[in-house]
């Protein structure tokens, strides 16, 4: 009975994982609530359109470095120290957007700091967390843990837009100014958590791990049953718990990683602050209109990717990512072309409730791809490449914006398109593959 149970895969979270969740929830909620501000605030400050653009890329120019270091060395640092570096980080920057009017000084910060135009985390602590999670449980329930980390994120992100419309109510402060304290102490509550994760968090857990149930078998007398003829011992427990460097990764997953990248690009042409500026000048949306907005547009998504496990149960992974994100994107493009703001918020929020059901799909099927060893790897190119493709994007997108085409929604179209052309791409490339959350 015993030895039954030790078998039994565990149903609940572990603490590290928990700790990870409400970590990006805390600091998702500041992205909700500074993104749909931060354009206001500079265009108050006087900066211009392309001001706002460059910011925004130089922004995700600072992810894509520090996501890289995560990349190449937090296995080797430590996964908590890394996290938790990146939070004082991130702290920093908060208060200098809060305190400074200085152009170059919020360029900085938002070099060091993870500013983000959008709830998407596609930061340096995504790829450290998305490995921590991924060795708290096993395969199966893998696109369950990432449902939990990704609703909680973008429900926390929705409340960050209802706190957004709600500064923009009060007169005493800028609401812009308050939204980057609040920020900043956030981002101080995410070092506490992070300060807690266990030392089965690091890379070396894995390799623990695995000497562990390398005695373990051997003790259970699972040599007798064949397993040296499979050619285990051959195949070296070190080579699958050791950490691979991105530049050894397969490439089957450098391919996947750079259509990531185009829709990502897609993405970052109506992040939040985009959006928020369309709206604001096609339809003359005010800033608590747009805090009740981008509050509804994060929840509804939250609520709806509750039901990516039972999706990918049902019809497997790539169907997962891919079905709901192309008929998001279809109606993204109709709402170019909506006649009024009620036309717009109700096809934007119908869009927004399909857009994000792809996300843990997307992650429990890298994790599943790759061996335990190339999960941080690779976790961390896919967002580098995603971060590069939104350092680019929200600069067209700005561009757009100036004149008529801006205001006829040019973004909008564009991103559209590309995202219906990765989806297409992607179901060619990879529609053989048999992966589902069961696998």
């Amino acid at each position: 009975m015993t030895a039954w149970s030790e078998r039994m895969p565990s149903r609940r979270m572990a603490r590290d994982a928990w700790l990870v969740v409400v970590a990006r929830a805390l600091r998702t909620f500041g992205y909700g609530c500074t993104s749909v501000l931060l354009a206001g605030m500079l265009a108050q400050d006087g900066d211009a359109p392309w001001q706002t653009g460059m910011l925004l890329a130089v922004a995700s120019a600072g992810s894509v470095a520090s996501s890289l270091a995560l990349g190449l060395f937090a296995d080797r640092w430590g996964r908590r120290r890394a996290l938790i570096v990146c939070g004082c980080l991130m702290a920093l920057a908060g208060a200098v957007f809060a305190v400074s009017e200085s152009y170059p000084a919020l360029v900085a910060a938002a070099f060091v700091g993870t500013i983000s135009p959008s709830t998407n985390d596609n930061t340096p602590f995504s790829g450290v967390e998305q490995s921590i999670l991924a060795q708290t449980c096993e395969p199966a329930r893998l696109t369950g843990i990432f449902t939990v980390y990704n609703v909680t994120a973008l429900a926390a992100g929705a409340l960050g837009g209802l706190a957004a419309a709600a500064l923009g109510l009060q007169h005493v402060v800028s609401a812009g100014d308050a939204a980057f304290a609040l920020y900043a102490v956030l981002a101080a509550a995410t070092v506490l958590l992070f300060l807690g994760l266990s030392p089965a968090a690091e890379a070396g857990a894995v390799a623990a791990s695995g000497v562990a149930a390398k005695n373990g078998d051997a003790k259970n007398g699972d040599a007798k049953n064949g397993d040296a003829k499979n050619g285990d011992a051959k195949n070296g427990d070190a080579e699958d718990v050791a950490p691979v460097p991105m530049s050894r990764l397969p490439r089957r997953v450098r391919r996947l990683v750079g259509l990531f990248a185009v829709d990502a690009f897609a993405g970052g042409l109506v992040v939040q602050a985009v959006l928020a500026w369309w709206f604001a000048h096609r339809f003359g949306a005010t800033t608590s209109q747009l805090g009740l907005i981008f509050f509804a547009a994060n929840l509804l998504p939250a609520l709806a990717q509750l039901a990516a496990p039972l999706l990918a149960a049902r019809r497997g992974l790539l169907a997962a990512m891919l079905l709901p994100h192309f008929v998001s994107n279809i109606i993204l493009a109709c709402v170019a072309f909506a006649p009024g703001l009620g036309a717009a918020v109700a096809l934007l929020l119908v869009r927004q409730s399909l857009s994000k059901i792809d996300v843990p799909a997307r992650q429990a099927f890298m994790a599943v791809v790759v061996r335990p060893s190339e999960r941080t790897a690779a976790a961390s190119m896919a967002g580098i490449a995603r971060s590069v493709a939104v350092s680019v994007s929200p600069v067209a997108a700005t561009a757009m914006l100036s004149g008529p085409v801006g205001v006829a929604g040019a973004p909008l179209l564009l991103g559209a398109a590309l995202a219906i052309c990765y989806d297409v791409t992607v179901w060619r490339s990879y529609r053989s593959a048999v992966l589902t959350a069961d696998s």
